[in-house]
């Protein structure tokens, strides 16, 4: 299937990371987060990208133009000014590349891709990471034949919980994710009249358009009790980062 990436946002609260380079360029290990994504869904056998740029878009551009030299290793010769990639990449992707406006919202992006999305298509954002059954999100989508789909997750727990008597802690413990009820995964099964609730280019998807959508009845929920892992902040990349280098990233293909 079709999956487009929305990968055009400022990325302002990883500002560490984000002052020149976008978001889904930041790395986890040796790759930028966004070609982890594009691993796992290409582990499942989905290679057909679409990816909606926005802030730095240039950077992802250059970075798919040149991925050969990126992430094989190379032979230059420097009197003939010659670059020879030595072990081509194994990936047979499919890679557009499409400007969608530096201040678009994400409903905006999908807005003006408009023209280049399948009847049906995945749909995620360049900037958390997950081992969601692909699989089953598809098959979770066919059966109640919606719409739009989305994975439902629960959100990563950073706080303890205290239970306080009487001005005395009884009770200290981690809060439990079941606790927290379910949030936007942002793994999405989409069909292409999604674009008919978003009305212009500042939108945010997540706002009218999928409300929208959700009081019509159009929207199913494919619950994922799995890992999920956003990268909002310096602290959640840093997390990734540390499971990456552990050898035991759930996402890892």
């Amino acid at each position: 299937m079709q999956v487009v990436i929305l990968a055009g946002g400022l990325g302002t609260r990883l500002s560490e990371e984000t002052v020149n380079v976008p978001k889904p360029m930041v790395r986890i290990g040796q790759d930028p987060i966004i070609v982890h994504l594009m691993k796992y869904y290409a582990s499942y056998g989905h290679t057909d990208f679409v990816i909606a740029l926005g802030y730095k878009g240039d950077v992802i551009k250059e970075y798919f133009s040149n991925i050969g030299i990126h992430r094989s290793n190379v032979e230059v010769s420097l009197s003939s000014q010659t670059t020879k990639i030595v072990k081509p990449l194994q990936e047979d992707w499919k890679v557009k590349l499409i400007d969608t406006g530096a201040d678009a919202g994400t409903g905006g992006r999908l807005l003006a891709l408009q023209n280049q999305l399948n009847d049906d298509f995945l749909m995620t954002y360049g900037d958390g990471l997950s081992d969601v059954d692909l699989n089953e999100l598809i098959a979770t989508h066919k059966k109640h034949g919606r719409i739009a789909t989305v994975t439902a997750v629960r959100p990563p727990s950073r706080f303890g919980s205290l239970e306080i008597e009487n001005g005395k802690v009884s009770r200290f413990s981690e809060k439990l994710p079941e606790e927290a009820g379910w949030i936007n995964g942002g793994f999405f099964y989409l069909n292409k009249s999604i674009c008919d609730y978003i009305s212009d280019t500042a939108e945010m998807f997540e706002r009218k358009p999928i409300e929208t959508i959700a009081e019509s009845g159009q929207l199913t929920a494919h619950q994922h009790e799995g890992f999920w892992q956003p990268m909002d902040t310096l602290r959640d990349k840093m997390a990734l980062e540390e499971i990456w280098q552990q050898g035991s990233a759930p996402w890892a293909r």
